[in-house]
């Protein structure tokens, strides 16, 4: 069983940034493919950025060149760097993990973590 604890959400003004971490245990972390989501109120969840066992990123349009995922294998740690915050960047932000498919990432995740809130104020 794999558990995952995010942590580092808050209160942004526009233009400002945050780090969130996201702690896993209980897995081969190395070997999982982990991933950033958020889900704004009234909105479905949306991937916000993915990193796969190999180290390969993937982000989505939303926050290309302003945010940036990263993992530390000797910590089972996830971050998520976001500058230049949005308003339209408020939400809940789940930390998700999978084993990887020959490396990649999977179309799904199955390990959650509990969410962190992110709030831009304009």
């Amino acid at each position: 069983q794999v558990h995952l604890v995010e942590s580092g959400g808050g209160s942004v003004q526009a233009g400002g940034s945050l780090r969130l971490s996201c702690v896993a245990s209980g897995t081969t972390y190395g070997t999982y493919c982990m991933a950033w989501f958020r889900q704004a109120p009234g909105k479905e969840r949306e991937g916000v950025a993915t990193i796969d066992s190999n180290g390969s990123t993937m982000y989505a349009d939303s926050v290309k060149g302003r945010f940036a995922i990263s993992r530390d294998g000797a910590k089972n740690t996830l971050d998520l760097q976001m500058t230049t915050l949005k308003p339209e960047d408020t939400a809940m932000y789940y930390c998700a993990a999978d084993p990887s498919w020959g490396g990649s990432c999977p179309p799904g995740f199955h390990y959650w973590g509990q969410g962190t809130q992110v709030t831009v104020a304009s």
